[in-house]
């Protein structure tokens, strides 16, 4: 016999882990409740606010109270989950995005109001920061990207079909209706928490927010990620104001071409880092994200619209989950809730810095060259981007396929 009649057969590659495994699952019926219960209220409580004979005024301090506790528990959230637990946090999250909800209908007065969107601000935080941390966890390391991706489907579904929803509800069936199916949406979902973990299975001592905040191979992907959701909080409030009111129908489908976009790169994203590794990735989700930004200054234009939208879409995806894969990779399972915490905190204080600052802009500049300044403004975070490339240490290399 030669060895060529029985050939060397090739060496086997261990099995790829489970990824839809029964905790995931279970989390992804916290993930839907929360975003939904979020979503559905967002656009529909600034105006049950003005409605109340505040005007704009009152409907934005609706909007920015919510906001700010939404950074602030943000923040504390770490901490709270280092003492008390994945669980709890996450169950008092839920609690607290739910049961206030039904206090909208009691007063219309703006203090009321307020206060009830700091609880539900403070709610949410818990909810994207420990739910996010409990997430990784739960998704193999070597399948990071792909699960990050589809736990971005997953909570991404519902924020673009609650909000017309919410708001058609509110139209047709009345504020209370909103107001009950929200709190429904974020209590409904408390039930599946005691299935969850309460606590990551690794050794070493946990990673606080201060030490988060001095680390610059955290810091640097966070603030590039917040310079591309600059547009991304642009795109929401002012491209309906933006283009002209002949080609209204054109916002729907910008609206829609870009989260959609977003989505797929995100799934695109993923699997290619799981293969090579998520640092590659964070330029070019810059760059794309830039330029699509710097073509939405053609507001004339319909087809350049559309195709604007598309090109940030996609460079958005990519930056969504390459960021937040490299910073999960940078540190043990007990800094999960630090990165969570950070990399939310990026995308909230990014689309509510743009949300503000460009309607500065565009009284002095009008809206193409608004476009066109953001765009050069995101590129600033060039200057992270390469200092990562150049510095920071390298992600363990993606195990065989």
């Amino acid at each position: 016999m030669t060895d060529t009649q029985h050939p060397t057969p090739p060496p086997l590659t261990p099995p790829r882990p489970p990824l839809l495994t029964r905790p995931l699952l279970l989390r992804f019926v916290s993930i839907l409740g929360a975003s939904t219960s979020f979503h559905l209220l967002l656009p529909v409580v600034p105006g049950y606010a003005a409605s109340g004979g505040g005007g704009g005024g009152t409907a934005g301090s609706a909007t920015g109270a919510l906001m700010l506790t939404t950074v602030v528990g943000e923040l504390a959230t770490p901490a709270l989950v280092n003492r008390y637990g994945y669980r709890a946090v996450l169950a008092v999250g839920l609690g607290l995005l739910g049961a206030p909800a039904l206090a909208f209908t009691v007063s219309r007065d703006l203090w009321w109001i307020v206060v009830v969107c700091l609880l539900r601000g403070l709610g949410f935080a818990f909810t994207v920061v420990a739910g996010g941390a409990l997430t990784a966890s739960l998704i193999p390391a070597e399948r990071r990207g792909e699960g990050l991706a589809l736990v971005g489907i997953v909570s991404g579904v519902p924020s673009v079909l609650a909000m017309p929803l919410g708001v058609w509800l509110a139209a047709h069936a009345g504020y209370g209706v909103v107001f009950a199916a929200g709190a429904v949406a974020a209590l409904a979902a408390i039930p599946t928490v005691p299935g969850l973990p309460d606590r990551v299975g690794a050794s070493g001592r946990p990673l606080g927010m201060a030490e988060g905040l001095r680390t610059a191979e955290l810091l640097r992907p966070a603030v590039t990620f917040a310079a591309t959701a600059l547009a991304a909080g642009i795109i929401v409030t002012f491209l309906p104001l933006a283009v002209p009111a002949s080609a209204a129908g054109l916002v729907s489908v910008a609206l829609f071409v870009q989260p959609a976009a977003a989505t797929l790169a995100r799934w695109l994203a993923g699997r290619h880092a799981d293969r090579h590794g998520p640092a590659g990735l964070v330029l070019p989700g810059l760059l794309l994200s830039a330029v699509g930004t710097l073509l939405m200054a053609s507001t004339g234009s319909p087809v350049a619209v559309v195709v604007a939208v598309g090109v940030f879409g996609i460079g958005f995806g990519i930056a969504q989950n390459a960021t937040l894969n490299l910073m999960y990779a940078r540190v043990p399972a007990t800094g999960y809730g630090t990165v969570s915490a950070l990399w939310n905190v990026a995308y909230d204080a990014g689309m509510g810095v743009s949300a503000v600052a460009f309607g500065w802009v565009v009284a002095g500049t009008g809206y193409p060259w608004a476009f066109v300044l953001t765009a050069v403004v995101m590129l600033g975070a060039l200057g992270p981007v390469l200092a990562d490339r150049r510095t920071a240490p390298e992600a363990p290399e993606p195990p065989p396929r």
